[in-house]
């Protein structure tokens, strides 16, 4: 039920970001293209790779990550961006299949590090993180650099 995706994949992937944005209180500024999508993830040199869960032949959740870097143990580590379950599937175990897939991942390739967000509001995945054994790194405050900002930090170079 979890595979990797395919290029076929990439509008339903892009309705379902879209799906998430909705969720996560921030419908507008999911901006991303289907082009971007192809190109990122199934291109020749992608950025992002992204698994997807298909129950009957739908694709019901997905995955998207990418490779990190932890130069204090020298080794990459595993990023998820975005994990998203269609509601009318939720609480079937998708989700905990998701990350048992990404944790294996991380075992064969030798990864140290498993790692992602959540916003502050998400109890109910909290919650589940938590049950799975994933720590919240408090000590951390998360800065971002984007939009007028980038550009002008970017164009005195």
């Amino acid at each position: 039920m979890i595979r990797v995706a395919v290029k076929e994949d990439a509008p339903r992937i892009l309705q379902l970001i879209k799906d998430l944005a909705e969720y996560e209180k921030a419908p507008l500024e999911a901006k991303a293209t289907l082009e971007q999508i192809e190109e990122t993830i199934f291109g020749n040199n992608p950025t992002a790779f992204c698994h997807v869960c298909e129950v009957e032949g739908q694709v019901i959740g997905i995955a998207i990550w990418f490779l990190n870097y932890s130069t204090w143990l020298g080794k990459p580590g595993l990023y998820l961006e975005d994990l998203y379950v269609d509601p009318a599937f939720r609480g079937k175990g998708y989700g905990l299949a998701f990350l048992k897939t990404l944790a294996k991942i991380c075992i064969d390739r030798s990864y140290e590090r498993f790692q992602w967000w959540v916003l502050d509001w998400n109890e109910p995945s909290i919650q589940f993180y938590k049950s799975i054994g994933a720590v919240p790194m408090d000590e951390w405050t998360i800065f971002r650099v984007s939009g007028d900002a980038l550009k002008k930090l970017g164009s005195g170079v």
